[in-house]
């Protein structure tokens, strides 16, 4: 038994490896599905972007509404708001040039290994099929994984400008900012939950 075990091994070990291989038809299939899922990224980088402005609206408006005199609440509303889609203008078209450009090394990859070349056809073929339910399963780890890449990547153009925009509400509002040395530390932004 251990004789014909140790002949199987390789066999066993070559069919075990067959979703990590990568052929020039896998990457052309992986690339045909990441070109259909381009909106999905973008989107998603859309809401890496947008997400943490819900915050600064929503703390800028109680600070407007408890330091602000009434008459003067809705225009400074609108110019806050203008900054917002301003950085937002900005910001967006960089973070989704940057997840377009890394999702062929995270989410390219990650289907290059999880998929055989045959499931990637079913994928583009048939889209309700079991196999898209197995992308479908994928795709909170896919979007986190390509997420966590386009924060790191984008982080040192983001933050300055998140930072301008901060400084500018706070101006706006007559918050001055705690001395350089003695700002909080920032928790790392988080990858939106998928919907």
């Amino acid at each position: 038994m251990l004789k014909r075990t140790l002949i199987l091994l390789p066999f066993l070990l070559a069919a075990a490896g067959v979703h990590a291989q990568s052929t020039p038809a896998k990457k052309d299939l992986v690339t045909k599905i990441l070109k259909q899922q381009q909106p999905g990224i973008e989107g998603m980088a859309r809401q890496l972007v947008e997400q943490p402005m819900g915050e600064l609206l929503l703390n800028a408006g109680s600070v407007i509404q408890t330091r602000v005199p009434a008459d003067k609440q809705q225009a400074l509303g609108k110019e806050i708001q203008a900054d917002v889609q301003k950085y937002i203008a900005e910001a967006t078209p960089i973070v989704q040039a940057r997840a377009v450009a890394l999702a062929p090394g995270t989410v390219g990859t990650m289907l290059e290994e999880k998929f055989t070349e045959d499931e990637l056809r079913q994928v583009l073929a048939i889209m309700d099929s079991p196999v898209y339910a197995k992308y479908q399963r994928m795709g909170d780890e896919l979007q986190r994984a390509l997420a966590e890449k386009v924060v790191l990547d984008t982080r040192p153009t983001i933050e300055p400008k998140m930072r301008a925009l901060e400084l500018s509400v706070g101006k706006r509002l007559g918050i001055t900012p705690p001395p350089a040395g003695n700002a909080p530390a920032r928790a790392p932004a988080k990858a939106p939950a998928k919907q």
